[in-house]
């Protein structure tokens, strides 16, 4: 008997595990990021572009550095033009460049923030942004703010790569609309939830000496737009 009730112990546990293993989600792919419903409408939407100067701040701590920023010519050539775009290179030229000089080496960070946080509408599942590393070992983080406020950091990766690289965050979905990155809320009125703030990059130690520069192009958001699009032409909006 004993040995009976072992093995339908261990069967159980091994169908359990083989039923945890195949709901696992691919984080990566946006249409599961926080998916329990079949009504979603995707987009990927363009947050910036680069394109406006003084948008864009740069801070470091002035007993680490220097730091500038200025807009530059170019972009990568592997970048796709989102479908309203198309047709319109022309008006997507530059790209943002930050130069820092180190006074020495140590634990260093510089941020490279909005002038006004960029608020995304719908339901954001992932946040992407082009970045030219210089093939430095630095780690680049997503600021962010969720509906209530609230701040957040998400990493993007590391720049240890040389050339232009498109790096994606997922956005992690609230367990229970309380707790973590909240983006809705049915008390608070319909108002988007997700703000960009901006970008911090932590400095490998070793590495955090003389001049580094970086660039950023094309910020970018993939979006759940089901409320908003499919929302009734004779329904209010509750953000009175």
């Amino acid at each position: 008997m004993k040995k009976f009730l072992a093995a339908a112990a261990v069967s159980t546990a091994f169908v359990l595990a083989v039923s945890a293993q195949n709901s696992i989600v691919d984080e990566s792919n946006p249409e599961t990021v926080g998916n329990d419903s079949a009504m979603q409408a995707l987009r990927e939407v363009s947050l910036d572009k680069f394109e406006r100067e003084g948008s864009w701040g740069v801070h470091i701590s002035p007993d680490y550095g220097v730091i500038s920023a200025r807009l530059f010519e170019g972009s990568p050539a592997m970048k796709e033009p989102l479908e309203e775009d198309e047709g319109n290179e022309d008006a997507d030229t530059l790209v943002l460049g930050v130069k820092v000089e180190f006074f020495r080496r140590g634990i260093n960070s510089f941020y490279i923030t909005s002038q006004r946080p960029i608020p995304v509408e719908g339901i954001t599942k992932t946040v992407s942004v082009w970045v030219c590393g210089r093939n430095q070992d630095h780690d680049l983080f997503l600021l962010v703010e969720d509906y209530f406020g609230r701040s957040y950091e998400l990493y993007l990766g590391n720049l240890g790569f040389s050339g232009w690289k498109k790096l994606t965050c997922v956005i992690p979905p609230t367990p229970d609309g309380e707790h973590g990155i909240v983006q809705s809320s049915p008390y608070y009125g319909d108002r988007p939830g997700l703000r960009i703030v901006g970008f911090r990059v932590d400095c490998d130690p070793l590495l955090a000496r003389g001049a580094y520069y970086v660039y950023f192009d094309d910020l970018r958001a993939v979006t759940d737009l089901y409320d908003m699009e499919y929302r009734d032409e004779d329904d209010m909006a509750d953000n009175w």
